[in-house]
């Protein structure tokens, strides 16, 4: 590898190289211990010692070439190589190429200025494509080769970065170098004489922290398969822990969300996947998740900054986060002051004269917002012009005070109106108007108390706007969020929950789309259209707007349209409650916005089969309790009761426990604060009802005090009338319960856990998604191996090693092979057993690695046959159990079983000719030739194919689940058990040759070889000779010419002299009638020697089979 010249003072170097060669301009050297005897002795340990904890490139690259000025101790390094080959191909180059053009120049200088700048050329020309993106490519060249010569990994495996820290082994730390690369977490360590290398796939971690004890005051804690890694001393460890967990999530992504994957442009290659990237990508995401953005959107630039708080008169320290289509502001304090301002809404972009380096952003609705110390301001004001296309204003036109005015203009006007007018011409039954408006207008003359209290928290709000402004660019502030607490006004909640959860950004992107996606679906029929169907009389069925067809159809519509757009979730149970509600306060299109702001960004993965984002907010739960109520989790045996009682306060924001009258209240609080807002009221619940937890004896008495809490949760000031409150049909007997208010147990909420932070409950969803995507894994697993322990021999441990192995050997092709044709995305909805399949190419690097013929000649052949005989629904893919059977028999299976394997591979369907196109590589089959053959199949009836297929995957018909297809192919398999050796086809002359060849082939290099062949030429003989007096009872002419003389029975044959007599075929088959054999026939010819039965019936050891596939399972696959 060629390097950037750098000085190296020969004088002190002498100690640590050898010199080899050597010319009047270049040195070649060897580091001292590297090819020596016994490694050079104490000598060569402490050289490797320090080059391993120094980082030097002499570790793995022990050879040298030095550029030499006559008359100077300096040297410039200019290559280096891991093998003697490699650094003599650099020095011939320099010798045919350079050394001639030396001697041309005048004066040393020249020289040094030429060899230096013909290197450097080389490393760019080298370097062009793979490191320009790299911080400093140089150095991430020279990590790069250490990389690939410690682990030898693939040439696709693609480095991302790489850090200096200790490994701790037990209380020993050992220094070394941790890689980070797309697929693993690598370190390497070499510390006199003792090597520590470790490699960790990033989908095998469970748990990914930043921990801290007495002995590591800060760490990073890595658990994989139940084993414990902590690595510590890192220069900047938040930087490392942040990369960590962004890969960790890429490969959780890759793996089990292939469809987001594949379409997400910066995930889609990961060789272009760099260290900067995903930086940028974890502070992009924050970004998004904290102003409630369009996932679409990336963080641009960072600028610190003061912006002017008008009605409080000062300036707020935050910072200025700008993406394509937003300016945002956030306070250093979040809650203090933050500003959304969408670019769409930019009227003007100044800049003032004076020495504040203030930018000025003017906008819809006579408002500016004033940033002050902006440095590059000039700059800044230029390309913001330039992105929104803002036009520049006298600075004295625009105030930067907020106008005082109650009816401030709502931004989003315009918008709704372009929108109102799409859906005018597109379909005439969308619902302009919110249910509640509807069915429970107010009586502005009959104003009881709580309607009074109503007008005067919407008069609070109108003040609000006219301080803070109203609409998308709001300030929002802790005034804000107090208004918030206390519960949003009837008349307000519609545009306030647009405004607060970022929906009201989707809408005015995309104007007329609900209404397009309305006419779209109407009229479909699918399984997501008849869940929703079955579940429209059962959202809010107590309240009048969804006892009508008005409120009905709406739900319909929402509900039906959502599932066109998003078919991966569709619909899910709790949906229809969420969106009954969102369908009160807000307009139909504005709850169909609500809803998809909920189920993509809010609430990420919430609503599909397996609940993962619940479940990992379950799992920040139950963090969040063992921090802040440690007396309840020292009272509470399993910390599972709080995820199954807390399940439906997630998934239905605790619309479905509380009266709808005090849920609205938390829903406010929701998409204010988003998923803090339910983490801090759950804690606050459990707080409150603390006692009568601690003294209950079981989960059902805990259950039973958190319900009767539930049922005495109130809202004292809910205007909505006492037919719709379902807090005030309590009757009068339960009055003895102390009632609790929604807006104080809100208030306390905040009081007591508002200090939990959003960075840190992104970091603990980041956390959790691993360990409880890795325990839906081990669900699966375990459900696999109970299902397959049934029909094999092999022990429950012994099918978890091969199941592990079996679903690595997937894995490895989903890292490096992502465009394969066959396999599938993984759909968790699947049944266990088809939800890891592989293909025939896999399926031969497990058969080398693990079948006990796998030393055949002809073991490719083998390999394939057994794949087609085992792909019984030709989709070319089999499952695990089909795998595992197949081990089984090979394994545990008596010799009439084995025996009866190796017959079903030379016949129809599994048996097909294998021609190799390339003689030179013996019996060894391309992966495109056996790709090719593994999907010739035999030709059926089409009626018969339709029938196999439906039999053999009833759940690919997503439509509707078909119960008869699943009792149809379970009675199917019930029947395959008992299959009688007498139903077995006859073997005709072709396959019978091929057999014999296999059998040869698996008898070479056994120690009782000779016996082998003398039993089995006799045997061939035997079958020979019995066909062909079978065959003199129906025609004269013998079609045995030229094979009577097949195998000599007086001596063993060579495997040459075997393999040749069975090739020849009959000239003419026409003409002669072919020849064949039953299975039947051919047990008891080989029962009859002894020799045979030993060989097929002697144990192998499959656990040194399974832990040497373990262990050079990467490493063949590295080879290929």
């Amino acid at each position: 590898m060629w390097l950037k010249p750098e000085e190296v003072l020969l004088k002190n170097a002498l100690k640590l190289w050898m010199m080899e060669r050597s010319n009047d301009y270049f040195v070649l050297q060897r580091r001292r211990g590297y090819g020596e005897e016994g490694g050079g002795g104490l000598t060569g340990l402490l050289v490797g010692t320090l080059d391993s904890v120094l980082d030097s490139t002499a570790k793995v690259a022990p050879f040298r070439i030095l550029h030499q000025t006559p008359d100077s101790q300096v040297y410039l390094s200019i290559a280096c190589g891991a093998n003697r080959e490699e650094i003599t191909k650099h020095w011939e180059w320099l010798e045919e190429n350079i050394m001639k053009t030396l001697s041309v120049f005048d004066s040393n200088e020249d020289i040094t200025n030429f060899v230096q700048g013909k290197i450097r050329g080389l490393i760019a020309e080298e370097g062009k494509h793979s490191f320009a993106k790299e911080d400093d490519p140089e150095k991430f060249r020279e990590a790069l080769l250490k990389f690939e010569k410690c682990f030898g990994l693939p040439e696709q495996e693609k480095l991302v970065t790489y850090y200096s820290c200790s490994y701790w082994k037990g209380r020993v730390p050992c220094q070394g170098w941790l890689y980070l690369s797309t697929n693993f977490l690598s370190f390497y360590s070499f510390l006199l004489g003792s090597e520590i290398k470790l490699i960790i796939s990033w989908d095998a971690i469970s748990k990914l922290e930043k921990t801290s004890n007495v002995i590591l005051t800060e760490s990073i804690h890595v658990c994989s398969q139940g084993e414990n890694h902590y690595f510590s001393m890192f220069l900047h460890i938040n930087q490392t822990y942040l990369l960590m967990e962004q890969l960790a999530s890429y490969a959780i992504k890759r793996i089990f969300d292939k469809e987001t994957f594949d379409n997400d442009p910066v995930l889609d290659d990961p060789l272009q996947i760099t260290k900067r990237g995903l930086e940028n990508r974890a502070h992009s995401e924050q970004f998004n998740a904290f102003f409630r953005l369009p996932k679409e959107e990336t963080l641009k630039e960072v600028h610190e900054c003061f912006l002017w708080v008008p009605f409080s008169h000062f300036n707020t320290h935050g910072k200025m986060c700008i993406s394509e289509n937003y300016i945002c502001f956030a306070s250093r304090d979040g809650n203090l002051c933050s500003v959304i301002i969408p670019l769409r809404e930019v009227l003007a972009i100044d800049e003032t004269n004076d020495s504040s380096k203030s930018v000025i952003i003017s906008v819809k609705g006579k408002t500016a917002f004033r940033f002050s110390e902006v440095k590059e301001f000039e700059q800044l004001v230029a390309k913001l012009r330039l992105k929104c296309g803002a036009t520049s204003t006298q600075y004295h036109d625009i105030s930067t005070e907020v106008p005082v005015s109650s009816d401030s203009v709502d931004p989003s006007d315009d918008t709704e109106v372009q929108s109102l007018t799409c859906q005018r011409e597109c379909s005439k039954t969308v619902n302009t108007e919110a249910l509640m408006t509807v069915f429970h207008p107010q009586n502005l003359e009959t104003l009881d108390s709580k309607m009074l209290k109503e007008k005067m928290k919407e008069q609070s709000w109108n003040i609000l706007f006219s301080e803070c402004g109203r609409g998308v660019s709001m300030f929002r502030t802790k005034k804000t969020r107090d208004l918030v607490v206390r519960g949003i006004p009837e008349t307000l909640r519609g545009e306030l929950w647009m405004l607060f959860s970022g929906a009201v950004n989707d809408m005015a992107a995309n104007p007329g789309y609900y209404a397009e996606v309305v006419e779209q679906s109407l009229g479909t029929c699918n399984l997501a259209t008849e869940e929703i169907e079955r579940d429209l009389r059962r959202s809010l069925p107590e309240h009048p707007a969804f006892q009508s067809d008005t409120g009905i159809s709406a739900l319909r519509r929402v509900l039906t349209a959502y599932a066109f757009r998003n078919p991966k979730i569709g619909y899910c149970q709790a949906m229809n409650i969420l969106t009954s509600v969102l369908l009160l306060y807000a307009k139909e299109e504005e709850a169909f916005w609500l809803l998809v702001a909920v189920c993509e960004r809010m609430l990420p993965d919430y609503f599909n089969r397996r609940i993962i984002g619940a479940l990992v907010d379950q799992a920040v739960f139950e963090e969040l309790i063992r921090d802040h109520l440690p007396q309840l989790t020292e009272h509470m045996t399993d910390m599972t009761f709080f995820s199954s009682v807390s399940l439906s306060w997630f998934l239905t924001l605790f619309i479905s426990v509380l009266p709808i009258e005090s849920a609205v209240n938390v829903v406010d609080c929701f998409f204010y604060d988003g998923i803090k807002a339910i983490l801090q009221l759950g804690l606050a619940i459990l707080d409150y009802n603390l006692d009568k937890l601690l003294a209950c004896k079981d989960d059902a008495e805990a259950v039973t005090a958190l319900n009767r809490f539930f049922n005495n949760v109130t809202n004292k000031d809910s205007p909505l009338p006492s037919s719709v409150q379902q807090g005030s049909n309590v009757s009068d007997e339960k009055s003895s319960h102390i009632r609790v208010d929604i807006t104080d147990l809100i208030r306390e909420s905040n009081e007591k856990y508002g200090n939990i932070l959003y960075e840190d409950i992104h970091s603990m969803r980041c956390r959790n998604r691993l360990y409880v995507i890795q325990t839906l894994e081990e669900t699966t697993k375990q459900n696999v191996l109970r299902v397959v322990s049934q029909d094999v021999k092999l022990s429950l441990h012994e099918l978890d090693e091969l199941y592990v192995i079996f679903k690595k050997e997937l894995f490895f092709s989903y890292y490096w092979c992502l465009s394969s044709p066959v396999l599938k995305h993984h759909d968790p909805s699947l049944p266990y057993l088809e939800q890891y399949q592989i293909d025939c190419q896999q399926f031969r690097v497990l058969y080398h690695l693990l079948s006990p013929w796998a030393y055949s000649a002809n073991r490719d052949s083998l390999a394939l046959w057994t794949f087609r005989l085992l792909d019984e629904n030709s989709d070319c893919l089999i499952n695990f159990k089909e795998f595992s059977s197949a081990i089984d028999i090979m394994y545990n299976g008596s010799f009439t079983e084995k025996l009866k394997l190796l017959f079903k591979l030379h016949i129809s369907p599994a048996y097909t000719e294998v021609q190799y196109k390339d003689p030179s590589k013996g019996d060894e089959l391309s992966k495109e030739e056996l790709l090719y053959l593994s999907q010739l199949h035999v030709s059926k009836p089409a009626k018969e194919k339709e029938a196999n297929s439906a039999k053999n995957s009833p759940e690919k018909e997503k439509e509707k689940v078909n119960i008869q297809a699943y009792l149809s192919q379970w009675q199917d398999e019930l029947l395959k058990q008992e299959e009688n050796i007498k139903d077995l086809p006859r073997m005709n002359q072709s396959q019978f040759i091929q057999f014999s060849k296999t059998l040869y082939n698996l008898f070479h290099g056994d120690p009782e070889e000779e016996s082998l062949y003398q039993a089995i030429a006799v045997v061939t003989n035997l079958l020979l000779r019995m066909e062909e007096v079978g065959r003199k009872l129906h025609s004269p002419t013998s079609a045995m010419k030229g094979l009577s003389g097949a195998v000599c029975v007086s001596g063993v044959p060579s495997e040459g002299q075997a393999e040749k007599p069975l090739e020849k075929e009959p000239t003419s088959p026409r003409e002669e009638p072919q020849w064949s054999f039953a299975f039947e026939q051919i047990l008891a010819s080989l029962l009859n020697e002894p020799a045979l039965v030993k060989f097929f019936e002697k144990s192998i050891d499959l656990k040194a089979k399974l832990e040497n596939a373990k262990t050079s399972q990467l490493s063949s696959r590295t080879k290929k």
